[in-house]
């Protein structure tokens, strides 16, 4: 009986200690969901605001804000494909890796453009706008070198299943009309050999059946007249 508590009783801890596993894996798992969402909320929000001021707003903060969404769209874009792509390309990987490499140079320059908006200074910040916009090309070129790239070659993974897949049914389209061609062949093979017997017999006239009628209506040798040039036939004499 106390074996049977006990058990009960480890059953019940057991069960207990899974419910709040579950519980704090839901909460985190809803935590990490609230969270992507207000990301991005946020992201939405500021790239709405710098599209609105790249377009609206003349001068340095325009060029700052042009920049500014330049770069997190091309790094967003390009994000999204290596990582869809990694997911089927296991030899992605590695361009996913240099990508993040890439993406620390991004923050850096997203950072840094950010805080040039609040700079009061004009005049420095547009002594700096070249070479902001040098880098900003650089990255943005290493991006959407990387995109292009990954978008190639999923391209030609799907070109060169379409290339065999159209191989295996024009192969499957010749076999197909190769049986039918087989399935004939017998069919008309099968009525020559009657029709070869019928015509043979019908052409030679030489059966069993031919030669007997022959042989008895053959006329009698002794009862045939020879041509007048041709002698007599000698009878044997016996001695």
């Amino acid at each position: 009986m106390e074996a049977v508590i006990l058990i009960l009783g480890l059953l019940f801890f057991a069960f207990v200690a899974l419910g709040v596993y579950a519980g704090v894996k839901a909460i985190g798992a809803a935590k990490r969901g609230v969270d992507r969402t207000i990301t991005q909320a946020r992201r939405t929000v500021e790239e709405t605001a710098l599209r609105a001021k790249s377009y609206g707003q003349a001068g340095v903060g325009g060029e700052l804000a042009q920049l500014r969404l330049a770069l997190r769209t091309s790094m967003r874009a390009t994000q999204e494909a290596l990582r869809a792509g990694a997911a089927e390309d296991a030899s992605l990987s590695e361009s996913l890796g240099l990508f993040q490499r890439l993406s620390v140079h991004g923050r850096e320059l997203d950072e840094e453009l950010k805080k040039l908006e609040r700079e009061p200074d004009r005049a420095t910040v547009a002594s700096l706008l070249p070479s902001l916009k040098q880098r900003t090309e650089r990255i943005t070129h290493s991006a959407d070198s990387l995109r292009w790239a990954a978008r190639d070659r999923a391209r030609q993974f799907i070109d060169d299943d379409l290339d065999a897949l159209n191989a295996q049914i024009d192969v499957e389209a010749g076999a197909l009309r190769h049986w039918t061609v087989e399935t004939d062949e017998p069919v008309r093979g099968q009525s020559r050999p009657q029709a070869d017997a019928s015509e043979q017999g019908q052409g030679q006239g030489n059966g069993p059946a031919d030669g007997v009628a022959q042989a008895i209506t053959a006329p009698d040798p002794r009862l045939q007249t020879g041509y007048p040039w041709q002698k007599a036939a000698r009878p044997e004499t016996t001695n």
